[in-house]
């Protein structure tokens, strides 16, 4: 057998697979300064150092200090509101978002959307109102370990609450100016841009019916 016919006898090398319908990309990390970003940063570390030093002290020193567990509640209640209003601005709270993404543009997903904006903000003024009440009621009543009121620990919370209410009276606001256009439409997610903004990004694929061993085949 000549070098021609061996040549022209061996099996066909296996294409690279290097269609993809859908890569994904990580966004650009863009850090933000605004006033709650930065209050919610500090609350986190100094929360986090006290748990340290409480488990330091307790299971090392094999003496706790009182004051320690007491306050990390109290923190861990400020990081959750004054957190709240972060999520609030950029309007990612958790949500079921079904049917204002499958519906089409129009008067009537507008319609839905600004109600939703509505629906919010009364329920965070509603919020604000009653931690003002429950501020004024616990004045009275001492914490545990210091002898300071408890409407220090509640005000916190009535702070993370009017900064929830601000934050989504600026998206409302927002919103109105936009005419209510978002979520995007599902139906047409590449004409959109939706894919591109949530950080995927896709490339045209031809159809490759070459049958691979599954050996062949390589993921990337």
């Amino acid at each position: 057998m000549t070098v021609a016919s061996r040549t022209d006898t061996a099996a066909p090398a296996a294409p690279e697979d290097t269609v993809h319908l859908i890569v994904a990309e990580d966004e650009e990390v863009v850090i933000e300064h605004h006033p709650e970003d930065w209050i919610a940063i500090v609350l986190f570390w100094s929360l986090a150092f006290i748990v340290f030093l409480q488990f330091f002290t307790r299971y090392i020193l094999n003496d706790s200090l009182a004051w320690t567990e007491e306050i990390a509640r109290y923190g861990l209640m400020w990081v959750v509101f004054v957190g709240g209003a972060v999520v609030t601005r950029k309007n990612t709270h958790i949500a079921v978002e079904l049917l204002s993404n499958v519906m089409r543009p129009g008067p009537a997903r507008s319609a839905l959307l600004a109600l939703i904006d509505v629906v919010k903000l009364g329920f965070l003024g509603l919020l604000a109102y009653f931690s003002v009440t429950i501020v004024e009621r616990m004045h009275y009543q001492r914490m545990t370990v210091f002898e300071l009121p408890m409407s220090l620990v509640y005000g916190g919370v009535a702070f993370g609450c009017f900064l929830m209410f601000a934050r989504q009276a600026v998206n409302v606001w927002k919103n109105a100016r936009q005419g209510w256009t978002k979520p995007h439409d599902v139906v047409d997610l590449r004409t959109s841009g939706y894919l591109e903004r949530l950080g995927f990004h896709y490339k045209p694929a031809t159809l490759d019916t070459t049958y691979r061993h599954p050996s062949q085949i390589r993921g990337k």
